[in-house]
């Protein structure tokens, strides 16, 4: 596979990996996840972290999972590259695997003294990817294996950061995000 290819591999089959955290700022707010506890005198997640963001996440993408394989075979006549169906348990370990990574950032980021919304470079870009990939290998090995060969991980590796510096830029200019990182 050429390189567009590769890429054009690697931003499909992280589509449903890519909305969740969008999907649950939109339908954030809600109880937070850590109930307002604290570890070592810090908030052991934050507000921003509620099970009803992560339920929101999840349930887009999985479902933008599914209306992927809907119309996978016709996206890929139309770019001229094979894509990859999801099946149901890969577009859920993706979503879901995607909100787990943002949850352990923000639990790494509380634990290192940082306040909600404080910079963590690489953290910030890559922990959605980490938890996605991991949940995905976890609940759709052979599907894992198929798609992810290590061509594809590298260009999501490279392609992600960019792809997250951008978005989070627009979402901030929109007043969706009170930081633009």
């Amino acid at each position: 596979m050429d390189i567009l290819g590769v890429v054009a591999t690697a931003l499909w089959a992280m589509l449903p990996a890519y909305v969740p955290n969008n999907a649950a700022v939109l339908a954030g707010g809600g109880r937070p996840i850590d109930g307002g506890r604290t570890m070592g005198g810090r908030r052991v997640l934050g507000d921003g972290k509620t099970w009803r963001g992560t339920l929101a996440g999840t349930l887009a993408g999985t479902a933008l999972a599914l209306a992927l394989s809907a119309v996978t075979p016709t996206v890929s006549d139309v770019v001229g590259y094979s894509l990859p169906r999801f099946p149901l348990l890969a577009g859920l370990g993706l979503a879901f695997g995607a909100m787990l990574g943002d949850i352990g950032a923000s639990f790494v980021k509380r634990r290192s003294g940082r306040e909600r919304g404080a910079a963590f470079p690489g953290l910030d870009q890559l922990d959605f990817v980490v938890g996605a990939l991991l949940c995905a290998f976890v609940l759709a090995p052979s599907w894992f294996a198929r798609t992810f060969t290590l061509p594809v991980v590298v260009a999501i590796l490279l392609v992600t950061p960019l792809l997250h510096v951008v978005t989070n830029g627009i979402a901030y200019l929109l007043g969706l995000k009170n930081e633009p990182w």
